[in-house]
């Protein structure tokens, strides 16, 4: 799949705390698409609150933010960083979640 010109910046959201049967796989998985959309030119922005997740090793992402995953939060880093995607798949349920809300009260 060719590398798309208009998106330079995504904005990965981390799955959070450490919850039962959903821990790993998302942090090994949101690490791998870290260094994918890396090595393809993207520049990758992270949001986990969980600071002992390989994720959040400050090599993974260009810009690491470990902070709440609230939409309150995920709002404040849009502001900041101004993605041009937002990749909330990575955070299994919780990134889902907090994405969704975080649209439904920005109204986009």
């Amino acid at each position: 799949m060719p590398k798309r010109e208009d998106i330079k910046t995504i904005l990965i959201v981390g799955s959070g705390p450490i919850v039962i049967g959903q821990a790993c796989e998302f942090d090994y998985s949101g690490t791998q698409a870290c260094k994918a959309l890396r090595e393809n030119g993207y520049r990758v922005v992270l949001v986990n609150s969980n600071p002992a997740t390989i994720m959040t090793d400050p090599e993974i992402a260009d810009a690491t933010y470990i902070e709440p995953v609230d939409w309150k939060t995920l709002e404040q880093i849009i502001i900041q960083e101004k993605p041009d995607a937002i990749l909330p798949t990575m955070g299994g349920q919780t990134g889902l979640n907090v994405s969704l809300e975080t649209c439904y009260k920005r109204n986009t």
